[in-house]
Formats: C-alpha cells, structure tokens, sequence
C-alpha cells in the first residue's frame, strides 16, 4: 500500500513503514551516518526510525506522505543505478511544495523532481540536472539554436550549458565550443591586476575554466584550448566574427550593453547553438546603463525558436545556505 492511498485525516500523527529489500542500497539510502535521514527528519519535521530493511516514518500524515514519498523515490534512483547526493534531497525538499494550490500532490511533485533522468554526458562525468527547472532548461539547450538561461546565482545556468557543449563536441554535432564573458568590474578595477590583456582577463574567465576542467581531462582540455577548438574569451573580443558550427556561450549576460547583445546574437552562423545566461539582480554596469539582457528579453520574447528557460532560488544547487540568501534578498526588494 502507498502512502497516498491511506486515508488519515491531514493533521492526525501516523506511522508509515516502508520496506527496501537490499540493504546496500538502504545504506546509501540513509547516508553516511544517517545523514540523509537527519536531513529529511530536520526538513519536514518527521522521526525516521530504521529496523532492519525497513524505515518507519512518523509524523503527521501529510508531512509523512512527503518523507515517505521522497524515501521511495530516492532509493528507485539508487535502484537506477544513480547515486543519491545531499544536493538532490535539498533541491527535491525545496522543490516539493512548489506546486501547493495546483492539484499536485507534494509526493507526486517528488516523483517527477527526482523520477525523470535527464543525463548529459562528457569524457569525465555524467552530468543530471536536479531540479524540473533545470531538466526543462537541458531540454531547450538540445533543442534550440538560441536559448537564454535566466536565475540567481548557483542554479546551474552556467555549468549545464557548458556541459551540454562539451557533450555536443565529443558526439561531433559542433566543431567548436566558444565561451565568452563581459569583463566588467564588479567593484574592483581591471588596469591595477598584474599581468599582459590575458593575465588581466583570465580572472574573469575562471568559472568557464573551471566548468571546463570538470568535463574533460587536463591534457585534453589544454589541447583544444591550443588549438582554438575551445576558446575563452571576453565579450568585446567577438565583434566582427560569424560564429558557425559553434556552441557559443555567454555568460554574465546581465553585464552586456544593449548595442553588445545586439553585436553577440548577430554573430550566430549556421550549424551554430548560443546560450545567454545572466542573473537579473546582479547587474554592475555603472549606472544609467540599461542591461543588454533586459533588452533582449524584452525583444525576443515573441519570436518562435528561441526559448526563455527561468530559475529561483528554489534551483540553487550550492550549499542550502545560499538558497536561503537569495530568499532574504528577493524578500528584501520586494517590500523596499
């Protein structure tokens, strides 16, 4: 019996038993320590008591249909073959509720938050995308020639549109990877770092590189930089380019001018893929400078084949906390 098919009143406290017949399984389940458990326990106010292969969940019964529909989710993912990260219980715990007053069920929105495998695959790891959001915005990478990637900091926006690159490259449908940045100061100025025009940039740069490092190995990866196979670059450095069988990468969009988002998205060629990614809030052109990622939004919106991908704090897959911080601060907006 599942847990969605008993009938107890919402608010009355309840003991769901939930049986898992492997138990190597059950212990990534659980997690070091019990860690997992400890999470989901602290999460929805819930007491997970474990007795052989099976775990006992009691609360009240809606809080306990939750914990008892993540457990079972979790472990046909193990069952799957994937393996179960603190990250995929915190983005699953924070993504279950989003659905309250839309007649989805909080263990059905489990279900589809974890359940559906959406994979990218690179020459060092398997990359899945946690949240529907970020399921959705892998998606429209693979479908469309031009998609935007709009979220706060820590939603993967950056990150899944490299690795969908890279898999694209190493599968041969584009020839190159062209990742680029604007290199505007976010409160420091780029004349007083040492160093030539790439000593100075490269700082910039650095979470490309790093996203990079993360899906192909090192002597690789320094080959086809060599080569100009993968190139990393500011955003100025594109003008008068046309950019084909590319997959063509910009991040930060939210610090690109109008007249320079207009001179990027003008450089698409053919057998070309670009993605703009930004963060709305996070705006450091000087002020009185409209963002190029407004504008585009505002324009293109309309226009069939390109796709509008949105994320919130409830997609943030770094640390809890930074969840939590971006919460605050969009609080903080709304009632300034």
């Amino acid at each position: 019996m599942s847990p969605s098919d008993l009938t107890t009143a919402p608010d009355a406290p309840v003991d769901r038993v939930l049986e898992f017949p492997d138990n190597r399984l059950l212990i990534d389940l659980c997690g070091p320590f019990d860690a997992h458990l400890a999470s989901i326990e602290n999460a929805l106010e819930v007491q997970i008591v474990r007795r052989g292969n099976h775990l006992s969940v009691l609360g009240e019964a809606d809080a306990a249909d939750r914990a008892a529909a993540l457990l079972n989710t979790l472990y046909a993912r193990l069952e799957g073959g994937r393996s179960v990260e603190p990250a995929d219980i915190d983005s699953a715990l924070r993504m279950g509720g989003s659905e309250a007053g839309t007649g989805v069920r909080a263990g059905d929105q489990i279900e589809m938050q974890i359940g559906e495998t959406v994979e990218i695959h690179t020459r060092k790891k398997r990359v899945e995308p946690r949240t529907a959001a970020q399921k959705a915005y892998v998606r429209s990478l693979f479908d469309n020639e031009l998609a935007f990637g709009i979220g706060p900091a820590g939603t993967g926006k950056t990150y899944l549109a490299v690795a969908v690159g890279v898999s694209m490259f190493i599968g041969g449908h584009v020839d190159r990877i062209i990742l680029s940045r604007p290199a505007v100061e976010a409160g420091e100025k780029l004349g007083y770092l040492p160093g030539d025009m790439k000593d100075k940039v490269d700082p910039y740069m650095q979470p490309l590189y790093d996203a990079l490092n993360d899906f192909l190995p090192g002597k690789q990866l320094a080959k086809l930089l060599e080569e100009k196979r993968i190139e990393i670059a500011p955003l100025a450095f594109m003008r008068g380019r046309t950019l084909s069988n590319a997959f063509v990468v910009l991040d930060e969009a939210q610090n690109a001018t109008s007249m320079q988002m207009k001179m990027f998205l003008t450089r698409l060629g053919e057998g070309s893929r670009m993605v703009i990614t930004g963060d709305r809030t996070q705006v450091d052109l000087p002020r009185g400078v409209p963002s190029g990622l407004a504008d585009a939004e505002r324009l293109l919106k309309s226009i069939p084949k390109i796709s509008f991908n949105y994320f919130t704090s409830k997609d943030v897959v770094r640390h809890p906390l930074v969840a939590a911080i971006i919460e605050a601060y969009e609080a903080d907006l709304g009632t300034g």
